[in-house]
């Protein structure tokens, strides 16, 4: 199985896309500051994953969320999310 991610860094709500064989491994391995890419921004945190049957799959897939149309259909995907997050985050800061 291949596994597209998306990780929400927890420093700065930064997002980042990637694929792997092992996500639990992987997100490890991003929080241990393994990933050049991701190293500056964390800890992070797994927001979003789909499974897919083969690399070249996984890699398609990972390159079109990465695209234009591939992002604004997957924000517009975890809207609710995002929306319930800033939602909690205002009431903490108002009860903090």
């Amino acid at each position: 199985m291949f596994y597209i991610y998306v990780l929400e860094s927890l420093k700065n709500d930064s997002l980042y896309i990637g694929w792997t064989t092992d996500l639990k491994k992987r997100l490890q391995e991003h929080n241990q500051g393994l990933n050049l890419s991701t190293k500056r921004h964390k800890p992070w945190k797994l927001i979003y994953y789909e499974a897919c049957l083969n690399k070249k799959d996984a890699a398609r897939r990972e390159k079109w969320l990465k695209s234009t149309h591939g992002w604004r259909m997957f924000k517009a995907r975890i809207r609710e999310y995002v929306h319930e997050k800033s939602k909690d985050l205002n009431r903490n800061s108002t009860t903090g």
